[in-house]
């Protein structure tokens, strides 16, 4: 699914000054410093799309991102970012939520990790918080290109067992690169069915509304 077209849409700090939910949406969130602002770059194919800085906590607003006018990609604040007040996490914390969980048409959560990196707990924290509320996501990791195959294999199974001791199953991963593109037609090809079954729901919908009341027959 190649994307054609990508721009930016709008920012905010106000979960309730989202665009109207009226086109499928996807979050992508991990630590500060992952590599997110570069990954959607990729995935979009726009080098300049999401501002890259070398300073962590860069993001700290919602970004939302238009794609192919069809569906919004979505950047939101990194987490764990130490250099910060303790106001200001917690401030970053009240978004990121009041965003996951008043979003009707958030269909996925891409929570990266750096592939580098054994399991952190607040990343695992962070999973676990989103299962308990019900909210789906997966798992993208990044900078896969520092890895060699064995060592980055390791690094998944090492993941895997270590989500399976809380949950009865891993969630889907995607192993990504953003400096050599690697991943982005998985991701991409996971959203597209995603965005294809959300079309025939929300047509079904208008179906239903547009029906109007069903006339008696007469004898």
């Amino acid at each position: 699914m190649p994307v054609k077209q990508a721009e930016f849409f709008v920012s905010n700090s106000d979960p309730a000054k989202c665009p109207s939910p009226d086109r499928p949406e996807y979050a992508f969130i991990g630590r500060s410093n992952v590599g997110k602002s570069s990954l959607i770059n990729m995935l979009t194919g726009r080098s300049g799309l999401a501002k890259i800085s070398g300073k962590p906590g860069k993001t700290q607003l919602i970004n939302h991102f238009i794609i192919d006018n069809e569906w919004y990609l979505v950047d939101l604040p990194g987490y764990g970012y130490a250099q910060v007040s303790k106001t200001e996490r917690e401030k970053f914390a009240a978004l990121i939520t009041g965003y996951l969980t008043n979003r009707p048409n958030l269909l996925c959560i891409f929570v990266l990790v750096d592939s580098r990196i054994e399991p952190q707990k607040i990343d695992l924290d962070f999973m676990e918080n989103l299962g308990d509320r019900g909210l789906p996501f997966v798992v993208v990791f990044t900078k896969a290109e520092k890895l060699g195959p064995m060592k980055l294999q390791a690094t998944l199974e090492t993941y895997r067992a270590k989500l399976l001791e809380s949950w009865e199953e891993a969630p889907t991963f995607f192993v990504t690169s953003a400096m050599t593109g690697a991943g982005r037609e998985d991701i991409l090809s996971f959203i597209r069915p995603l965005n294809e079954d959300y079309a025939k729901e929300q047509k079904s919908e208008r179906k239903k509304r547009n029906a109007g009341p069903l006339r008696k027959t007469g004898n």
